[in-house]
């Protein structure tokens, strides 16, 4: 991963959250409502980036496990200039990423991408009338399109892939469809676990974490899909773990070969 000299001209008020520092590596986090956390509004509209706060620094990466690792690697490392983006906006599936993956994610230029994606797909597939099977290698290949156009534009970016996860719990997990949701997320757990493997992205398994706590279900994510805070935070351990075990703040020529972290 390499420090970038050029880089696009971003609103002030971005600029403001890494001010007097050099500018360092670049994280865009990317996906759905667990990723948006409610940036800058309490209802978490779907709403393209460039409409939301972007001067409220106090709400600028919503309340997700995305602003607790930002805020981690903002406060951890404090003269490395690290520039965080939440990109996550609430309902969307795989082909809204499609829609605004360029102003979103290529345009930003970044050294990490994170993308947790996937539960919105299964939903409305759900809602249909599922008339044909859930096209699985169709959404497989989609997501590999995404990650080919965001390599092909910055071929430096690293890669940290997160599993999409559901729980018998709340109104999502009570109801007469959940066992069919069940099995289409964990197929799409197992895409990403693919795409990972082939890609040589960091892998984040939110659905292992999550079937592994102890304690009541409903403590970690309280209605089927969307943790609680302290969910969030247990998400934010894996994603730091991972980012930092595997060097990826640290330009490549300087990495050193290191053990791969287990939670």
């Amino acid at each position: 991963m390499r420090h970038r000299i050029t880089r696009i001209l971003l609103p002030l008020a971005l600029a403001l959250v890494c001010t007097g520092v050099q500018a360092g590596p670049r994280i865009v986090f990317i996906g759905d409502s667990v990723t948006d956390g409610a940036w800058g509004r309490s209802g978490g509209d779907a709403v393209p980036s460039s409409k939301r706060n972007q001067t409220d620094l106090n709400h600028i990466y919503g309340h997700s496990y995305m602003m607790l690792c930002a805020a981690h690697l903002q406060s951890q490392y404090p003269n490395d200039g690290i520039e965080c983006f939440n990109r996550g906006i609430s309902g969307d599936g795989l082909e809204h990423l499609e829609a605004r993956w360029d102003e979103d994610v290529i345009d930003l230029h970044p050294d990490v991408l994170s993308i947790l994606i996937g539960t919105n797909d299964v939903h409305r597939y759900l809602e249909g009338n599922q008339a044909e099977p859930f096209d699985l290698p169709g959404w497989e290949r989609r997501y590999r399109a995404l990650l080919d156009r965001a390599l092909e534009a910055n071929p430096q970016t690293d890669l940290m892939l997160g599993t999409p996860f559901v729980a018998k719990v709340g109104r999502v997990g009570n109801s007469a469809d959940f066992p069919v949701r069940d099995s289409l997320v964990s197929l799409l757990s197992e895409a990403v676990c693919r795409i990972a493997d082939d890609y040589g992205a960091t892998l984040l398994r939110y659905d292992q974490l999550f079937a592994g706590l102890e304690g009541q279900t409903s403590h970690w994510i309280w209605d089927g899909i969307h943790p609680t805070p302290a969910g969030h935070k247990r998400m934010a351990d894996l994603w730091i773990s991972r980012c930092e075990g595997n060097c990826l703040l640290t330009p490549r020529n300087e990495r050193r070969v290191t053990a791969p972290v287990s939670l």
